[in-house]
């Protein structure tokens, strides 16, 4: 008989997060995942616990690359970076974005760590400069909400055909300076900044 293959977590991951890719986090399955392997479920047992535990690594590997997507981005300050990396990730993932917004409870909910770099980052923008992390923050959820109704729109192929050839990245980026703006303007009228 010839030796059992052994297979690492990582490998594991890489196969569960191709099928993450393709279908979502549904599709990740302990017989998929060695269907995809070329082996039995057993290494995947005994690499995870439970299915859940691959999934969360998987989830674990998405969160990564959505960062490195922000890092990767050049040019603009970090809100502008963060609002195009969003973009480049829905066109990239589709069914990853769809199945965060549709099963959030698949990834686990927000994640704090990941929204406090993110509003940390934001220091670093010229144009946000002397913002309280709660007013950075209120943007940052404010432009969220934007973000994903055209971050759905790209991963579901839904962008209007009579949007035409404009810039969805220019788009994005208007409704962010307008976002400021307002900001701005309601921050002279509270009598603060």
């Amino acid at each position: 008989m010839p030796p059992k293959t052994q297979f690492t977590q990582e490998q594991i991951v890489e196969a569960a997060f191709a099928l993450a890719v393709e279908g979502g986090l549904g599709a990740v399955t302990a017989r998929a995942v060695a269907a995809k392997l070329g082996c039995s479920v057993a290494p995947i047992y005994v690499n995870f616990a439970t299915i859940e535990e691959l999934q969360q690594a998987v989830v674990h590997r998405i969160q990564q690359m959505a960062a490195s997507y922000v890092e990767r981005q050049s040019g603009g300050g970090a809100f502008e970076r963060i609002g195009r990396a969003s973009l480049a990730f829905a066109r990239d993932y589709p069914a990853l974005i769809r199945e965060r917004v549709l099963s959030p409870k698949r990834f686990a909910g927000a994640d704090p760590a990941q929204d406090r770099a993110l509003i940390a980052m934001m220091a670093g923008d010229p144009e946000l400069s002397g913002w309280s992390e709660a007013e950075r923050g209120r943007l940052l959820l404010q432009m969220r909400a934007f973000q994903l109704g055209l971050t759905l729109l790209v991963a579901n192929d839904q962008i209007p055909g009579w949007w035409g050839d404009g810039s969805l990245d220019e788009l994005l980026l208007q409704t962010g300076e307008e976002l400021v703006r307002g900001h701005r303007r309601e921050g002279e009228k509270g009598g603060h900044r």
